[in-house]
């Protein structure tokens, strides 16, 4: 019964084992699904399921209809222009990665943009060109592109043979690697593997997106400097490109180099003035168009390809080609890159889409992200383009220029669907190092998110390592390996936590039935011969010898030390009893000689499985007190405990080699005649112990008990039970009863024990 009282309430109710709470309490028959049962409702057919499955495979269904067309649709326009002229850009910088001619990096800037119009789940991200992803499948094209050398007689060049020129060769390798990786994302998806993105934490996104926006960094250098500097893909790249780049720097092109920086100055006082003005703005200022348009035209006006030898974009080819055959060759020969460049590309996608999804509250869906990529890039490999992702800059313009939905993505595929077809050309004049600065104008929003360490410093030390960590393993590694490394990393640092969990010692609050850390609180009260330990992590193989020592240095000694020291001390004791030397009397026993040598009873290794089995006294006439003085000098060390609470409220599960050692830690305890209760564990734990055969005769199924309060009130009873049975002269004293008055405080009262007790 509850009784509220103002803003306290009191409770009446019996003291609850476990047990006795099972038996007076019966639960109700549960039906547990089987694997069956399972697959029923996998393969069962309804309107509502295929429905809800259309809902899922083509996301656009449910929110194309529910579209504010007053309140979004100019801001989706603004969006997608300036979206769509950075991709065109982006598309022809990233292709220079690719090692293939520019052109053909418009076809990945148009075909995922419209597959994931149909099938992605997130709003803001703009899918096209990734620049480590297009390093990645560069490394690949010059892999296994061969060195038009005929004399070089180790030089096979039958496979550039049957193409008709080289770079068609190279576009066919970056077209298959390109298929290959959709169609390992396809799979990923249609197999459910979309899981794997909750091991990415926000931290672990955060650090890889910076570690992705420094390689992007770099990776655009080379076209700032107008430098030949080679392909990497490997660990270490970023430092072999640096060291490419350094060792080059004379030769650098001024006329590259200076318009570079005038355009980023140019675009980054821009940005700045659109994000501080937003709101007085009617629409962002489009940067992007503006420079692309005087850059363009001061080129072709100066004619700076043949006065200052600037590299530009050269020819471009208009209008689509043919869908190609992916090479079955290819397939065989780049399967472990592409499942990287798969695994890479949605991370980047997934990082950066979970970063928008945060910001603006609407649910994405990790496997319905892997089919949207998978399609998408078999689209565009399909059309001779190469793999695709999310710019992280990109994206970014999408955002900040006020876009709302992927319209705005459909309408910038409109952008570089314009210039594929029809003024393309009039862009064959642009510095290829304006594509690289423009490129990297956006990319202040990923960088500045070095100022995340100090506030997961401040919030959780081990965020912050997975951060620095993350970011170091991406830098280091690269993409691929980083992001493997940084999870494996992450999964360590939850192992770490639960190997080495903060056990604390409880005692009562203000003599309530609330119990806490004994350290955080003034006014404790912990009962005679109690502790109460609490283990706030599962109970695992890893973790059991931890728990075991922290359970020690909680109660002050070791339960099997004591053992052993009563064992060695009880043979002893049976000597001297055979031999005569002790004599029984009403009030124990007394020496009947001062002294006693016995070198023969010291401990020996031969004797430990002896000495560690339950303390046996029944063939003796007489009762041994451990925290007495026993004769002839025996020491063995007293202890103040009678009764252990071991709190699981926070266990969560406990495997089958943590369950022996559990075991053997309580035996220890029960065989030095110290009682030990578990409490907050719930019934499929219990259920779980009883099915491994867990309890025997000394460890009994009746130590679990609901609460802390309720074990604490039985030992109570128990040992003022005790006392009245075994000390005749005690009879008459005031028993105790606790229970919680109306101001929330334990008070006791004298009464026969009785067969409830309020609290």
């Amino acid at each position: 019964m509850i009784e509220p009282i103002g803003n306290q309430y009191v409770v009446a109710r019996p003291v609850y084992s476990t047990k006795a709470f099972g038996e007076e309490h019966k639960k109700k028959h549960r039906h547990h699904k089987t694997l069956l049962d399972h697959l029923k409702k996998w393969f069962r057919c309804s309107a509502q399921k295929a429905k809800r499955i259309a809902l899922s495979l083509f996301p656009i269904a449910s929110w194309l209809p529910a579209y504010r067309v007053k309140e979004w649709l100019l801001s989706d326009i603004v969006s997608g222009i300036s979206t769509g002229l950075v991709a065109v850009l982006q598309g022809l910088a990233f292709a220079l990665l690719v090692t293939i001619p520019p052109s053909y990096g418009l076809y990945a800037a148009f075909f995922p943009v419209i597959i994931y119009f149909f099938l992605g789940t997130s709003r803001h991200i703009s899918v096209g060109p990734f620049p480590v992803l297009s390093m990645m499948v560069g490394a690949v094209v010059v892999r296994l592109t061969p060195i038009a050398d005929t004399a070089d007689p180790t030089v096979t060049n039958s496979s550039v043979a049957n193409d008709s020129s080289l770079d068609d060769h190279k576009v066919m390798v970056a077209a298959t690697v390109t298929i290959l990786s959709g169609i390992i994302q396809l799979l990923m998806g249609v197999l459910q593997l979309g899981f794997v993105v909750i091991y990415l934490s926000e931290s672990l996104i955060s650090g890889f997106t910076t570690a992705a926006a420094v390689h992007v960094l770099v990776s655009q250098l080379k076209f700032i400097l107008q430098l030949t500097v080679p392909a990497h893909a490997d660990p270490f790249s970023i430092f072999k490109i640096l060291i490419s780049i350094f060792s080059q720097i004379e030769k650098t092109n001024i006329a590259d180099l200076v318009t570079s920086l005038v355009i980023l100055l140019v675009v980054f006082v821009v940005k700045e003035i659109n994000q501080r003005y937003k709101a007085k703005l009617p629409v962002p200022i489009p940067i992007e168009l503006i420079m692309t348009v005087i850059a363009t035209g001061v080129s072709y006006g100066f004619d700076f390809k043949n006065r200052f030898n600037a590299a530009v974009v050269g020819e471009m080819k208009s209008g689509f080609q043919a869908p190609i055959t992916p090479n079955v060759q290819t397939f065989q020969d780049t399967i472990g890159d592409c499942f990287g460049i798969a695994i890479v590309g949605f991370a980047v996608a997934f990082s950066v889409a979970s970063v928008y999804s945060l910001k603006y509250d609407y649910p994405i869906d990790g496997n319905q992200e892997l089919i949207a990529l998978g399609v998408s890039n078999i689209f565009s490999g399909s059309f001779r383009g190469f793999a695709a992702s999310t710019a992280l800059s990109r994206s970014g313009v999408q955002e900040s220029t006020g876009g709302k939905t992927q319209v705005a993505g459909l309408l910038s595929a409109v952008i570089v669907l314009i210039v594929i077809l029809a003024i393309g050309f009039l862009l064959e004049p642009l510095q290829k190092s304006v594509l690289a600065a423009l490129a990297l104008g956006n990319l202040k929003g990923m960088l500045m998110q070095f100022t995340e360490i100090r506030r997961l410093w401040r919030k959780d030390k081990y965020d912050c390592l997975i951060w620095v960590m993350t970011f170091i393993f991406a830098i280091v590694l690269g993409l691929g390996l980083g992001l493997a490394a940084s999870v494996a990393l992450q999964l360590l640092t939850i192992v770490f936590r639960t190997q080495f969990p903060k056990c604390s010692t409880l005692a009562n609050v203000g003599r309530s039935n609330i119990y806490k850390n004994r350290k955080d609180y003034s006014e404790m009260y912990e009962p005679d011969g109690v502790k109460i330990f609490r283990c706030p992590s599962p109970i695992y193989f890893a973790n059991i010898s931890f728990f075991k020592q922290k359970l020690i240095d909680a109660v002050g000694f070791s339960p099997l030390r004591i053992l052993r020291k009563r064992n060695k001390a009880l043979k002893k004791i049976r000597k001297l009893q055979k031999k005569g030397l002790l004599q029984v009397t009403l009030k124990g026993y007394i020496c009947i000689v001062d002294g006693f040598k016995d070198c023969d009873e010291e401990l020996d290794n031969d004797n430990i499985e002896e000495l560690d089995q339950p303390i046996n006294t029944t063939d003796l006439p007489f009762q041994i007190d451990w925290n007495a003085d026993l004769p002839f000098n025996i020491v063995v060390p007293k202890i103040n405990l009678h009764s252990l609470i071991l709190d699981f409220s926070a266990v969560s599960f406990l495997d089958i080699s943590s369950m022996r050692g559990l075991k053997m830690i309580l035996q220890e305890f029960i065989r030095i005649q110290v009682d030990v209760y578990i409490v907050g564990t719930d019934d499929d734990f219990i259920e779980k112990l009883a099915r491994c055969e867990f309890f025997d005769d000394e460890v009994k199924d009746s130590i679990f008990f609901l609460t802390i309060h309720d074990a604490v009130l039985h030992i109570l009873m128990k040992k003022d039970y005790s006392t009245s049975k075994f000390n005749p002269s005690q009879e008459k004293e005031a028993k105790f009863d606790f229970t919680i008055n109306t101001n929330g405080a334990l008070r006791n009262r004298e009464c026969q024990v009785p067969t409830e007790t309020k609290f």
